[in-house]
């Protein structure tokens, strides 16, 4: 078994009392979706819940921290060099529908540099880590980005603006151009856990627009610990920032970038 600090040993501990908590409610959706009011309701108190304990479990290991919710927000702690961003269900629309694709979502910064990365399906028991210049692990496995270097050859993953958010008229032009170049598109609806797949080499690469950063944070760092290269959609470093994200390999990269730009024009 590979070195984990005791950063990533206390997210991971976290990570898997949430999962439990998850795990049971997943198993309740069945009988919710036959009622007439839904589970809307109870995904939402789950959603709560889970990221409550995360940052019990986490406060408790390391008092001080910070932290950047989905669903709190920013809290502020005494040591300001250290930051969680965490999303307790990173696609929750499938959570929701009964679909288990879906997963917590924890990072850790010190002093803005991302270092310690978990994303955890705790339906599938998958547990995606990485940790900066240590690389990136799924249960143990050392994780490589994929090695297709023709974009005819490739499998991309994107998430698609929906219920009237912004960016559909890009988002469809974007989906033109790759569809048109590419051997294929997948829309699974979680971006870390589609960060975490392109880490893991199951796709070539990942765009999206319209982000937080709870939703690319994690997997950020899983793809950089796995050999990929990750920017915006100008090439640049702010993906946090500004929202949008492209993930690739290091040949695909670029060729991705200046189709992603050209659909554009």
């Amino acid at each position: 078994m590979h070195y984990l600090s005791p950063s990533l040993n206390v997210m991971v501990a976290a990570a898997r009392k949430a999962g439990r908590a998850l795990v049971r409610d997943f198993g309740e959706l069945e009988n919710l979706q036959i009622s007439r009011k839904g589970p809307a309701d109870f995904v939402s108190t789950a959603d709560s819940r889970t990221e409550r304990i995360l940052v019990e479990e986490l406060t408790r290991a390391r008092p001080g921290y910070g932290f950047l919710l989905e669903e709190a927000g920013v809290v502020e702690g005494r040591d300001k060099t250290h930051r969680f961003i965490i999303d307790p269900i990173d696609g929750t629309t499938n959570f929701l529908h009964g679909i288990p694709q879906f997963a917590i979502s924890i990072a850790l910064e010190r002093e803005a540099s991302l270092v310690s990365a978990l994303v955890f399906n705790p339906v599938t028991d998958e547990l995606y880590i990485a940790e900066k210049g240590q690389g990136a692990y799924l249960n143990d496995r050392r994780l490589r980005v994929a090695a297709r270097q023709q974009l005819s050859d490739i499998l991309v993953a994107s998430g698609a603006p929906f219920m009237g958010k912004q960016g559909r008229k890009e988002f469809l032009a974007e989906v033109d151009g790759i569809i048109s170049s590419t051997a294929g598109m997948r829309r699974f609806g979680s971006a870390a856990l589609d960060l975490a797949w392109t880490a893991a080499g199951k796709f070539d690469g990942f765009w999206e627009r319209n982000l937080k950063p709870w939703d690319v944070a994690a997997g950020i760092l899983l793809v950089r610990e796995a050999g990929g290269v990750v920017t915006d959609l100008d090439g640049r470093d702010h993906m946090m920032d500004c929202g949008h994200i492209l993930a690739a390999n290091q040949v695909l990269h670029r060729p991705l970038l200046e189709l992603l730009r050209k659909t554009q024009e």
